[in-house]
């Protein structure tokens, strides 16, 4: 068995800490800072084995280098992007063996940017910021036909998959998802409990990837209701799947 707990950094970023409930060996996801994965180390007694990274932007690498230099851990990271703490470059397909935690699984996720990669561990799907709870990330690098492919490569894990994102983004995605699909009480009912736990100071992620896929429009793109809502913001017919994921995005990017 295994467990993933979140650290939070910067101003809403999660940074993943997972291990195997009976060992002291850690991974860390997407270190924007190194401080608080190092209080988390040293409170739970805990070594760091390995250190992933799912993309090049500064928010998830500022702290690599400095925990892998004090752990002597190795870092994988996206081979198609250029990040100089990365010293075991990952592309989709890739299978890494870490002694004391198993096996994960490498996704190639372009679209947020070029390279991005997910890891897909023993049921945990660390995903930056291509797949959020209730969205999808923006379109720094690639293209809309890349990221909507990317998010159904995704959505093809089992519906038990548990989701860790990058960002605490939930609410405002959540909002948009109700404007899209205003008729969809599970997003009603997900907003409700959203809220709540953010009115509390609880994180609202991981999520579930069946979650996601009842109440998140970029995973619903081939819904009628969904694809209605795309061609009305579009004021044109649309007629692929990935057609109507970039009317989404540039709904959503416009304020939407």
């Amino acid at each position: 068995m295994s467990h993933v707990e979140p650290v939070t950094a910067l101003a809403d970023n999660y940074i993943w800490l997972g291990r195997a409930d009976d060992g002291r060996q850690a991974l860390a996801v997407d270190p924007g800072e190194a401080a608080p994965v190092q209080a988390w180390l040293e409170a739970q007694q805990a070594s760091l084995a390995a250190i992933l990274l799912t993309h090049h932007h500064g928010d998830h690498t500022g702290g690599a280098a400095e925990l892998a230099r004090r752990h002597q851990a190795p870092v994988y990271g996206p081979g198609r992007e250029t990040i100089a703490a990365v010293d075991h470059p990952a592309q989709g397909g890739d299978a890494i063996e870490l002694a004391g935690l198993g096996d994960l699984q490498v996704l190639d996720c372009p679209g947020h940017t070029a390279g991005h990669v997910a890891y897909l561990w023993e049921g945990h799907l660390f995903c930056g910021d291509t797949l959020f709870a209730g969205g999808c990330g923006r379109l720094f690098e690639g293209s809309a036909a890349q990221m909507h492919a990317s998010l159904q490569r995704l959505a093809a894990l089992l519906e038990t998959t548990q989701v860790y994102c990058g960002h605490e983004y939930t609410l405002k995605n959540l909002e948009f998802a109700q404007r899209v699909e205003p008729d969809n009480e599970l997003t009603a009912e997900r907003l409700r409990r959203a809220q709540a736990a953010r009115s509390q100071g609880h994180a609202t992620v991981p999520t579930s990837l069946g979650e996601e896929l009842a109440t998140n429009p970029f995973l619903r793109v081939s819904e009628p209701a969904v694809r209605a809502a795309a061609e009305e913001y579009a004021g044109a017919q649309l007629d692929r799947p990935e057609d109507v994921f970039a009317a989404l995005r540039r709904w959503k990017d416009g304020g939407g």
